[in-house]
């Protein structure tokens, strides 16, 4: 139960600590929630077993308080814990830093992503889901550019849509299950035209949240005005709810209506994929460009997880955790350099290298890392979906391969405009301790995960046989 409720604790410790010893306590809080969920990795390892936080008994509505983790629960929250650390670290130069409410809204969105990655009950997932909206919210609000309020609340219509289309789906199939727990929810058998409806719901909620296409209208402006802390969170951490939700909830909850959102969510996903990246070289605004760029990552994990076979759900996570690795150093690059010159457009920009050389490197690195180069987790990630999608059908496999020259098109070119050219005389101390250490722990792990993909795939392999199983059972998937 600490896992969930020390980043609680920290929240509202974090509203009484003095601003002096604010950056402090944040990052030696944020390394004590790294250490913390390592350890129950470093017991869990090789296991296949639920593992058990907290349980209670249903209530007269079927409601329990049922916390637990597998292999890809607690996969996801290492990747919370490391990713708020990096964030916290990323961040520890700004403002923000030393700020009270921002510091206590980040260990809240930790506290409510990881009741969202451990909650076996449909209503506690859906509780903890709406909770994530608030903090990442406030911080947009609060610390956000001068526009921010007109986009923040398309952002709140589009989220409390979708929340209502969940809420709809998790009634709808309460009617066939003894409660809201997640076995019972598994177990129910549904109609398929009912299963068909709960899918949808679903589907609706998790696809503004990646977001696919049409729903991604919302993204590239909130992801602008919020900031860069904020635009961490909703990238690196916030859709990764999605992604999961379709793994854990979407498809085993109503597994007899999969076949009739493949091929949909598969063409949304590959046309996003190439759609927002050629979006994405036209652009001059460097944080718009990483937007959109994030749709377009998103997109073809979103086809590999609908696919649903044990090798593009493995890809699939690999790819989640590196593309949050790699969100955050890309936004960090931008603040990097908003935050000593006042600028984003790329026109404005240029001759950078020659000011900071280990920026330039490390810049470099992640600029690789995002487009997938071979001994990156990015590389095995991206290699396993594009051949997931072209083994279920080679003209959409043979789009999404467009995904890693498109990359390559927008990163490289995002990174030559700034750091090269023409000085343009405005002064660029080099990185601080902080921000090269942050790009140095993203550039390992990077490395480490694209050595030793394994390192995943075998903690995750026995958790997604079982729901692949349980999924196999119910359709007739080949």
């Amino acid at each position: 139960m600490e896992l969930i409720i020390l980043p609680f604790i920290f929240a509202l410790i974090a509203l009484l600590t003095p601003k002096a010893l604010m950056r402090a306590f944040t990052l030696v809080a944020a390394a004590a929630s790294v250490v913390l969920v390592l350890i129950h990795a470093c017991y869990y390892y090789g296991s296949d077993h639920l593992v058990q936080i907290f349980q209670s008994n249903s209530n007269s509505f079927g409601f329990s308080l049922n916390f637990a983790y597998d292999g890809i629960s607690l996969l996801m929250l290492v990747l919370v814990n490391v990713t708020i650390a990096l964030i916290a670290l990323a961040n520890f130069k700004s403002p923000l830093a030393e700020d009270r409410k921002f510091v206590s809204m980040l260990f809240l969105m930790q506290f409510a992503l990881i009741g969202v990655f451990t909650a076996f009950d449909g209503l506690l997932f859906y509780i903890f889901w709406e909770i994530t909206l608030i903090p990442v919210f406030l911080i947009a609000l609060w610390f956000g550019a001068a526009e921010r309020k007109k986009i923040l609340i398309k952002f709140f219509i589009f989220t409390f849509v979708g929340s209502l289309a969940m809420l709809l789906a998790l009634i709808g199939i309460k009617q066939w299950a003894n409660s809201f727990s997640y076995i019972d929810l598994v177990l129910a058998n549904l109609p398929i035209d009912v299963a068909f409806y709960v899918m949808g719901g679903f589907f609706i909620a998790f696809a503004i949240k990646i977001p696919l296409i049409p729903f991604h209208t919302w993204q590239p402006d909130t992801y602008t005005v919020a900031p860069t802390a904020g635009t961490m969170l909703l990238s690196a951490l916030m859709l990764k709810m999605a992604l999961y939700g379709m793994i854990r909830w979407m498809i085993p909850l109503a597994p007899e209506a999969l076949s009739q959102f493949q091929n949909p969510i598969i063409y949304l996903g590959i046309i996003g994929v190439v759609y927002t990246a050629i979006i994405a070289i036209r652009l001059k605004d460097m944080k718009r460009v990483f937007a959109y760029a994030s749709i377009s990552h998103v997109g073809l994990i979103a086809a590999g997880i609908i696919i649903f076979n044990p090798d593009t759900l493995g890809g699939s996570l690999i790819q989640m955790f590196n593309h949050s690795l790699v969100a955050v150093g890309l936004f960090l690059a931008v603040e990097v350099i908003e935050r000593r010159t006042q600028l984003r457009d790329l026109d404005q920009l240029g001759g950078i290298a020659t000011q900071a050389p280990k920026f330039a490197f490390w810049f470099a690195v992640i600029g690789f890392a995002s487009v997938s180069v071979p001994f990156s987790s990015g590389f095995i990630g991206e290699f396993i979906l594009i051949k997931g999608v072209y083994d279920y059908n080679w003209i959409w496999g043979a789009i999404a391969g467009l995904s890693v020259i498109l990359g390559a098109v927008y990163t490289l070119r995002a990174y030559q405009l700034s750091m090269y050219g023409t000085p343009k005389g405005f002064d660029f101390p080099d990185l601080h301790w902080s921000e090269w250490l942050t790009f140095a722990f993203i550039s390992g792990l990077v490395l480490l995960l694209g050595l030793y993909p394994n390192l995943i795939l075998n903690f995750i392999n026995p958790s997604l046989d079982q729901i692949n199983s349980l999924v196999q059972s119910t359709t007739l998937l080949p």
